[in-house]
């Protein structure tokens, strides 16, 4: 995942607060969710879809659309749109409630924090401004620790041929 991305939310539309798409609970559906709880990273509808498909469920591509889509708008995963404007969507891990996440530029690497002080700030600048009933979302990109390690490590590769030629 070398694209940056920012963070959307999904409003809910239905009389519940669920979308209308994909409520109906079906065994494509379950086999999206129980894919969504082995990856770490966010990935793309497409990428879940192959991933489906080699591990021999009989799921369409349509059906994975709808089910994340119907999982987003209830909440119970996370979505990220990538500079290309591509979706990508992750189960969110044991933190309940509202979170943040950083997230590796090189990798995907994504690891959910909160962030007591950023909330305090977005209150009183809402407040100071005269807003109320605010909501945020805040992701935080970067390379994380095994990335930067990786590229430390060819670069020094790179130095040491070009030191040994001369």
């Amino acid at each position: 995942m070398a694209k940056q991305a920012v963070r959307t939310t999904t409003t809910p539309s239905g009389p519940h607060g669920t979308s209308q798409i994909g409520q109906r609970s079906t065994r494509q559906r379950a086999a999206v969710a129980t894919a969504l709880l082995s990856i770490d990273d966010f990935r793309s509808a497409q990428e879940i879809y192959e991933k489906l498909k080699s591990e021999g469920e009989n799921v369409g591509l349509t059906t994975v659309y709808r089910s994340l889509q119907a999982m987003a708008a209830k909440g119970d995963i996370d979505v990220l749109v990538n500079s290309d404007g591509e979706s990508l969507y992750r189960r969110c891990g044991q933190r309940s409630g509202h979170h943040h996440h950083l997230v590796c530029r090189e990798c995907g690497f994504t690891v959910e924090i909160e962030g007591p002080a950023v909330e305090r700030w977005t209150q009183e600048i809402a407040h100071e401004q005269g807003f109320e009933e605010i909501t945020h979302t805040l992701d935080i990109f970067g390379q994380c620790a095994s990335c930067v390690s990786a590229a430390k490590a060819t670069k020094g590769k790179k130095l040491a041929k070009t030191n040994h030629r001369n």
